[in-house]
């Protein structure tokens, strides 16, 4: 007798279920917990942690991840209405523009601004808030860019229709009526991008941070070099959880949302 298609699919998922509970046994008696736990997550270097980890290190994450949204926002809202111009010269720039930075990696684009510019030019950033937060808002605009371009695009083209028929300048009902519609469809990407900007601005610290500006990732790094033990960069995993998790179920919330709004 053939086994249907439904059955053989059923088998694999129940196979797939097994292996993986042995899998987890297997790792279970294996690991020795003991000196895991000694090594990884010691109470008392837990609580060493707090609350320089929130007041200063988070603090300095939130600042470098909101300045480079900001920036990256407004920079990658440019970007897309010049892709979406009628002009040439404004398309052939904002394209190449967000191929540069959409292609290099962000650690090298920190590299290349944060010290390859000041060694070119004998010019220095004025501060590390900026050092960080400019390099983390250009790669930002590249991918917000075409984010964004693509929300307008989804826009239906008779909306600028209407609003040209009823006399409205190109610039007027983009503005007021297409962007305003193209924004909806937008959020729940752009918030994870804002999810990504928290966890990218563990690449700042290859720039030098002081005392004052570590951010998460250094924090964490910091702790082990002092403690010789890797508890401190699992408190800074933990704390970026508690940043990203609530980001990504709102995200997950706006998307159902819209889902049923559509429907």
């Amino acid at each position: 007798m053939a086994i249907s298609k439904r059955k053989k699919a059923q088998y694999r998922r129940i196979a797939v279920y097994v292996l993986s509970v042995i899998a987890l046994l297997a790792v279970a008696l294996v690991v020795d917990w003991g000196r895991l736990q000694s090594a990884m997550f010691q109470w008392d270097i837990v609580v060493e942690q707090f609350p320089s980890i929130l007041t200063n290190a988070a603090k300095n994450t939130i600042i470098f991840t909101i300045f480079g949204f900001a920036g990256g926002l407004s920079f990658g809202l440019l970007f897309a209405l010049m892709r979406l111009s009628t002009i040439r010269p404004y398309r052939w720039f904002a394209a190449t523009y967000i191929e540069i930075f959409r292609g290099i990696p962000l650690l090298v684009t920190l590299l290349i601004l944060g010290f390859g510019i000041p060694i070119a030019t004998g010019w220095h950033w004025p501060n590390p808030y900026v050092q960080g937060a400019v390099p983390l808002a250009l790669v930002a605009s590249a991918y917000m860019a075409e984010t964004i371009r693509a929300g307008i695009e989804a826009v239906p083209k008779g909306q600028m229709e209407a609003a040209r028929s009823l006399g409205m300048s190109y610039s007027r009902a983009m503005i007021t009526i297409i962007i305003p519609q193209a924004l909806r469809i937008i959020v729940p990407p752009l918030t994870n991008e804002f999810v990504l900007l928290i966890k990218d601005t563990s690449l700042i610290s290859v720039l030098g941070v002081t005392e004052g500006t570590r951010d998460l990732a250094r924090f964490g790094r910091d702790g082990v070099n002092h403690t010789a033990n890797a508890t401190p960069l699992i408190v800074a995993g933990l704390v970026y959880l508690a940043m990203t998790i609530p980001l990504t179920q709102l995200v997950a919330w706006m998307e159902r949302r819209a889902k049923a709004v559509s429907r």
